[in-house]
């Protein structure tokens, strides 16, 4: 009544239709997390793998519910009379990261079917935490106002901490979770006070009018705006395993369920990068003197203590693969700090290139830890030596990772790896930071030795010591060096389909990577 009121009286009606086509990825991902979560409560023992196919089936669907949105023009949850002024908008950019966020989930999910069963962990409350966290992570890329950055933030995170800690009497899961669970807490506190800090110095948490009002804050206001300006980047920052917030990255990888290391590596990143993006470019265009060379010196920091970190894993120590993937993350993650920190001093379009990457670095950094999920069936303790030939057992496996591998270095046949490296280093040159464009040419030299010491050990002769270390771990036979062949030989076809699935689209991607950075740059101003 108060609203029809409001609107005779002449003012705007607060009353506003939803545009459900427009939020049907995030509704959907989030409906059919509950209805898995009651599900599990009548379904018995023995059917609850349906659980996981059904939430294979949603996250199918969820990403196949973006291509209706394609034009990148809808808008919804807007200010009365005001109509540019939305909460949430399904632009370009929005459309892009959300295909990775859902699209990663699927994959991590294909993964999750048989780990689930594997490790008895429960079925319900997994899938509802996993569609849970893609929901909040697919809600960031379309928020458009701080308090729904932060609630996606938050949404995404809290359910990721469980996912961790899934395992039950697992210490290092336990730890990890702990580790994973209070750091990120004290980030989002900081970065909930920077919030605070910039609704005091400008009256509004919508980014745009953020963005204008930060244009011209009254003087007693301006170190206000500032600290909250610098403040609100912690959180985002702490999600992208950017230095010095990157010391829970490699106990949280080692101490989680594979399929969920994975996902934190490249969802968790979107996550991050995104509201970076978002808060930086949207939002603080005013005060790009202060975060552009903040983010500068984070990304030289970020990629060298990546690097350097990943060069030490010694190849026969337990976990020592996915520490290297750990820390080659937080390399990774430096690099796609670039363009971010370069559209401070330069056109926005360089924002693109962190896109164009984030795809790139989604499919191989997912296809590797697709291939490390079947090698860890036999051999569980993810040791590096462990891969050692790999391509003489699974010849598809092995050539399938040094492809992957070959990507995340930037050396053909992993075009798009290449392509993305140069695109990013140009990004640094076009805005004129030609020191960072050096220390990221290092390190990207820097990174080949690792990648390759890995994908040469695919295809060197196996050692009889390892292949009987191998096969005394078969859980099938433990004490037979025999069945190690055999077990090799069995792969579970969920696997199998998130390798192949990853592969074709880094091919996919290699063979036309200019189509995705078209589409990539300034599609988050294209309205």
């Amino acid at each position: 009544m108060t609203a029809l009121t409001a609107s005779a009286a002449g003012t705007p009606s607060l009353v506003q239709s939803v545009d459900w086509l427009a939020v049907a990825p995030v509704v959907l991902t989030a409906a059919v997390g509950l209805a898995v979560l009651v599900a599990d409560l009548f379904v018995p023992e023995r059917r609850k793998p349906v659980l996981g196919w059904v939430s294979v089936a949603g996250l199918a669907a969820a990403t196949a519910s973006l291509l209706p949105l394609r034009a990148g023009d809808r808008t919804t949850f807007c200010l009365p009379g005001t109509p540019d002024t939305c909460s949430y908008t399904a632009d370009h950019f929005a459309l892009v990261v959300q295909f990775l966020v859902l699209g990663g989930a699927l994959i991590t999910a294909l993964l999750s079917v048989t780990a689930v069963r594997d490790a008895r962990m429960p079925a319900g409350e997994y899938w509802f935490l996993l569609l849970s966290s893609a929901a909040g992570a697919a809600l960031l890329p379309a928020s458009r106002d701080l308090a729904t950055l932060i609630v996606a933030l938050e949404v995404a995170s809290l359910p990721a901490f469980a996912l961790v800690g899934l395992r039950r009497g697992d210490r290092l899961s336990s730890e990890a979770a702990l580790k994973f669970f209070l750091s990120s807490v004290t980030a989002t506190a900081v970065s909930l006070m920077g919030v605070s800090f910039v609704y005091a110095a400008t009256g509004s948490l919508h980014l745009t009018q953020v963005a204008d009002r930060l244009e011209d804050v009254p003087g007693q206001l301006d170190t206000l705006a500032m600290a909250g300006v610098a403040l609100t980047l912690v959180g985002f920052a702490f999600k992208t395993a950017a230095v010095p917030f990157h010391f829970w990255v490699p106990d949280t990888y080692v101490g989680a369920p594979l399929p969920i290391a994975g996902y934190l590596s490249v969802i968790g990143k979107a996550v991050g990068f995104t509201g970076l993006i978002l808060v930086t470019v949207i939002a603080f265009p005013a005060y790009s003197d202060i975060w552009g060379p903040a983010l500068a010196v984070l990304a030289a920091l970020t990629m060298t203590l990546g690097n350097a970190a990943a060069l030490r894993q010694s190849p026969d120590r337990p976990n020592s693969a996915v520490r290297l993937l750990a820390w080659s993350s937080v390399g990774q993650a430096g690099y796609l700090l670039v363009p971010i920190a370069a559209a401070a001093y330069s056109d926005r379009d360089q924002i693109g290139s962190t896109v164009a990457y984030a795809l790139m670095y989604a499919a191989v950094n997912l296809g590797a830890f697709s291939v490390a999920a079947l090698v860890a069936r036999t051999k569980p303790l993810h040791r590096l030596d462990d891969y050692r030939g790999l391509y003489a057992q699974r010849p598809l496996a092995a050539l399938a990772l040094a492809f992957f591998l070959l990507c995340l270095a930037g050396l053909p046949p992993g075009i798009i790896g290449l392509f993305a490296k140069v695109t990013v280093l140009r990004s640094a040159v076009d805005a004129g930071l030609g020191w960072l464009a050096a220390v990221m040419a290092v390190n990207v030299v820097v990174a080949l030795y690792y990648y390759l010491r890995w994908t040469a050990l695919l295809f060197r002769t196996p050692e009889p010591a390892a292949e009987a270390t191998g096969a005394a771990q078969d859980p099938a036979d433990p004490g037979s060096d025999t069945e190690a062949p055999a077990a090799a030989a069995r792969a579970p076809w969920p696997v199998t389909a998130a390798i192949v699935l990853t592969a074709a689209i880094a091919l996919a991607l290699s063979g036309a990577p200019q189509l995705v950075l078209r589409f990539a740059t300034g599609s988050l101003f294209a309205q």
